[in-house]
């Protein structure tokens, strides 16, 4: 074959309709794709050479030549994930206020306890709330702590779950990694694991959490978590947002047209700017506020 034939464009692995990123090369008799990253576990794949593909006289293959294969089944990576309890029924869950401006878009459920429904402010709430108010922003229902039983009882209890869940991560020991990057991980790949910091983490312009499906990532903040404008949290490998878990003992800050992922537990204030994004959830032990945001459970 003539290797220069053989190429990204020529040998293309796909997840579904996905684009698995990787290098080809090719020696002797073989050509080999190396995926960037570790292929989700089972999972399955579709390999293609196309018909740009050509022998060293110049021919091109008469057919496209498509195979599949699955990953095989391994059991996760990283730490045990965290128990959430009731408050992973809410994707934004707070105590002292949820507030938005601009054209946000929550899908899933938002709690306010102990604070009263008049801190839900930027929503156009429905009245009268009974155990439950909804407003066209949010796909899913508002609940506070002054609505009717039995929903204070309710996020009495997802609020210590949720300081549960922030304890059980901020407690975990052994760290795979500690200080990386020295509180900057901006441009790196990260496999599962638990991570420390003594610092603040800053993410100006992205990260990659590489992983299957079943993988789990724990970070341990023990400062602000600081995400620049346009940054983004990219998955890959089959990483699933709910796997990844952000604890932060100071505030936590989105920037302008970023894209996070994972499951934001804040000792205090979690707040995005305007036009930022989330799969995943904002718990926090403060206040949550958005700005033409879009949050979405994952």
């Amino acid at each position: 074959m003539n290797a220069t034939s053989l190429n990204a464009t020529t040998f293309v692995l796909k997840q579904g309709t996905i684009a698995i990123p990787g290098a080809v090369t090719y020696a002797g008799t073989t050509a080999t794709l190396n995926p960037t990253n570790t292929l989700a576990s089972n999972a399955t794949f579709t390999a293609t050479i196309s018909t740009g593909a050509k022998d060293i006289a110049g021919n091109g293959l008469a057919a496209a030549k498509t195979w599949t294969f699955t990953t095989v089944a391994t059991s996760a990576s990283g730490p045990a994930p965290l128990n959430l309890g009731t408050a992973g029924n809410y994707v934004i869950l707070a105590k002292s206020g949820v507030s938005t401006t601009g054209a946000t878009s929550v899908v899933g459920d938002i709690g306010l306890s102990p604070a009263a429904g008049s801190l839900i402010t930027g929503f156009g709430l429905s009245s009268p709330p009974t155990t439950y108010t909804t407003s066209a922003l949010v796909n899913g229902k508002v609940y506070a702590a002054d609505y009717d039983p039995l929903t204070p009882a309710n996020l009495t209890t997802a609020v210590l779950d949720m300081q549960a869940a922030y304890t059980d991560a901020a407690g975990r020991t052994l760290p795979d990694f500690t200080e990386l990057g020295a509180g900057n991980i901006d441009g790196m790949t990260l496999a599962p694991g638990l991570y420390q910091w003594g610092t603040g983490v800053s993410i100006p312009g992205g990260v990659t959490l590489a992983g299957g499906a079943n993988d789990v990532w724990i970070f341990q903040i023990a400062q602000d978590l600081t995400v620049g404008n346009g940054a983004m949290v990219t998955l890959s490998g089959g990483a699933q947002a709910g796997n990844v878990f952000w604890q932060v003992a100071g505030q936590t800050t989105l920037g302008t047209t970023s894209d996070f992922k994972g499951i934001i537990l804040s000792q205090t204030l979690i707040g995005f700017n305007t036009g930022s994004t989330i799969l995943g959830r904002a718990l926090a032990q403060t206040a949550v506020t958005l700005n033409a945001t879009a949050i979405t459970h994952p």
